[in-house]
């Protein structure tokens, strides 16, 4: 991947989670959401935003809907907001990465405690 590539995924990153922040009417993405990763097509056609979600499983779809149906709007405010030929159109993914990450360290955390009780 390039630095230019790299560079604007760290930029399209920034200001994505400022809009969502900030500027996200819906109540939809009121849940806790973060932007794990961006991936930028060579082209700069499209951009996939990988993101985690914190919830049940009916907030993850809301919040994703939300994303979805706001992706419009996203889009116009990065247009204005970054000075590219090209402004890519969003794609959003959802991202499971951080909960399996606190899965695997839960279960770690009980493998550890059962060592520990069948010492003493």
């Amino acid at each position: 991947m390039s630095r230019r590539i790299e560079r604007l995924n760290t930029l399209i990153r920034e200001e994505l989670s400022d809009l969502i922040r900030h500027q996200a009417k819906d109540p939809r993405l009121s849940c806790l959401l973060s932007i794990t990763r961006v991936e930028t097509t060579p082209d700069l056609q499209f951009a996939k935003i990988y993101i985690s979600i914190m919830g049940n499983d009916t907030e993850k779809k809301n919040a994703m809907e939300g994303l979805n149906s706001a992706s419009g709007f996203f889009y116009r405010e990065l247009r204005s907001r970054l000075a590219l030929r090209h402004t890519p159109q969003l794609v959003f993914h959802k991202d499971e990465s951080i909960e399996q990450g606190a899965r695997i360290l839960d279960l770690l955390g009980n493998v550890s405690k059962e060592e520990h009780s069948s010492q003493d």
